[in-house]
């Protein structure tokens, strides 16, 4: 579908103050921006929405490149409009996107989307070879009849919060500084399929977790976590890994679900990481995994006791 085919999709009512962006993950810095975007949009009587894309545009850019998403798409538009915001438009972003010159962009942006304003970060650009800078973008504005609010950013220990600070930080099993950097828990989410089933067998039954392959995932260990099922949270101790015990190789992630009875099959879970326990080990035996999970349950247990969560 080209791109004025998506955007004709959306008929606001209102004139709209905008943002545009990826958003993965919906971080404390985007969300101090759409903060501002909401309080913009509220003062002068406009529509507030944030335009954001399918596809990571680097990886259209540069089709070699593959970064893992921090929140899937439905997840980010979840996320984006539990912020505030009026619309969240995802646009597919495809070569003929990326070839479009900012002047180009933004006459679809006025004509589709009454966009009467921008809200950017200080280091934003937009169209061909990104030469919709801050300074060029103001000189448009003031060409093209729209206001640009530069919002500045969100810095935790002298370093700004963003994905791939985030995404580092996942990768190395930090879920605390993750969590310090988005503002809440690093959230898995996915359909439950079935498994080996030998967590049954050692009287520790699992939900396995069908994740797309695109997601980021947490450094290979054992977490603290909560799991939330039909509007329930439950205390769950998660596993992310190859099961070296068993001789696997697929990365597979696993909850137990602490105090959960019924069948888990087919139903989606969403799994918050809260805190990370041990790394992953290779046990002589399956008797041996299975006291070490029963000292991960106590443990575990204990934390989010600790914590209140529980």
């Amino acid at each position: 579908m080209s791109l004025a085919a998506e955007l004709a999709q959306f008929s606001p009512k209102k004139d709209m103050l905008l943002t545009i962006g990826v958003f993965d993950g919906v971080h404390l810095g985007h969300r101090q921006l759409i903060a501002r975007l909401t309080e913009l949009a509220r003062e002068q009587g406009y529509s507030s929405g944030v335009v954001t894309f399918q596809q990571h545009p680097q990886e259209v850019l540069s089709p070699k490149t593959r970064l893992p998403f921090l929140t899937s798409l439905d997840r980010r538009i979840e996320l984006l409009k539990k912020e505030g915001v009026d619309e969240v438009i995802a646009l597919s972003f495809t070569p003929e996107l990326a070839n479009l010159k900012p002047r180009q962009f933004l006459e679809k942006l006025q004509e589709h989307l009454r966009m009467r304003g921008l809200v950017i970060g200080p280091d934003f650009a937009l169209g061909q070879n990104r030469q919709g800078d801050t300074a060029a973008l103001r000189r448009l504005g003031r060409e093209m009849g729209f206001s640009l609010t530069v919002v500045p950013p969100v810095t935790i220990k002298g370093q700004v919060v963003s994905s791939t600070t985030i995404r580092k930080a996942l990768a190395e099993g930090d879920v605390e500084r993750v969590q310090n950097l988005i503002g809440r828990p690093f959230r898995l989410q996915g359909k439950v399929i079935s498994g080996a089933k030998r967590g049954a067998g050692l009287g520790f039954p699992t939900a396995n977790l069908e994740i797309s392959p695109h997601q980021a995932l947490p450094a290979e260990g054992v977490y603290v976590s909560q799991a939330h099922i039909n509007n329930h949270t439950y205390a769950a101790m998660t596993s992310i890994g190859q099961r070296p015990t068993f001789g696997e190789s697929q990365r597979l992630v696993e909850s137990y679900l602490l105090d959960y009875q019924g069948d888990l099959y087919g139903k989606e879970l969403a799994v918050d990481i809260i805190e990370h326990l041990r790394g992953e080990i290779k046990f002589d035996s399956p008797e041996q995994l299975k006291k070490q999970i029963a000292k991960d349950v106590k443990r575990g247990t204990a934390i989010l006791k600790s914590r209140g969560d529980n």
